[in-house]
């Protein structure tokens, strides 16, 4: 990457940075430019350089937001291997490799977390859990002969576990180490 290419995406990780501390007091509809190029410290004409208008950005953001949290899983097995193991108690998700760099993700992003717990809708949440649940999920529940009926109760019971505690954990500023928080979830989801 030479210095332009550099000093390009700098200037977005900037705006992007920006609108995630707006989005922390306000509603992304009453989020204007103006206040994106003022904490981001860049003028007009250089946000419609890479943007041509706030959803632009927040796209940008969520692409953002999406390569930092699977950079954190490093080279992970795709869902078709995960899958296909032979053994059952391997495709059991609820385990240190996951929870690990899920919670260091959280950790290290706390005010993004907040952000996205907040405007779930605006991140398109219910969209990439919907599409994990159909790609992977549903597969592993099929593998345990869970009946297609309760696949979305089990799920639902799984995530808002989950989702509760690491919210909680949070606005608790994090003070509990990642691995106790990673110990305390896999007690409470009990492999039968």
């Amino acid at each position: 990457m030479n210095k332009n290419e550099s000093k390009y995406f700098n200037t977005a990780k900037k705006m992007i940075d920006a609108l995630i501390t707006l989005l922390e007091t306000k509603e992304f509809e009453y989020i204007t430019i103006k206040e994106i190029c003022h904490i981001a410290n860049v003028n007009r004409s250089t946000f419609y350089l890479h943007y041509s208008n706030m959803n632009d950005l927040l796209e940008e953001t969520i692409k953002s937001l999406n390569l930092s949290f699977n950079s954190h899983f490093g080279s992970k097995e795709n869902e078709t291997t995960i899958i296909s193991k032979d053994n059952l108690e391997d495709l059991f998700l609820i385990n240190d490799d996951n929870l690990i760099p899920y919670l260091n993700f959280i950790k290290e992003n706390k005010n993004i977390y907040k952000v996205l717990k907040n405007h779930p809708q605006l991140f398109n949440a219910n969209k990439t859990y919907e599409q994990m649940f159909r790609k992977l999920f549903v597969p592993i529940m099929n593998r345990f002969g869970l009946d297609e009926k309760w696949h979305k109760y089990l799920m639902d019971f799984y995530i808002s576990r989950l989702t509760s505690i690491v919210f909680d954990w949070v606005y608790d500023d994090c003070k509990i180490p990642v691995q106790e928080v990673s110990d305390f979830i896999k007690g409470l989801i009990v492999k039968k």
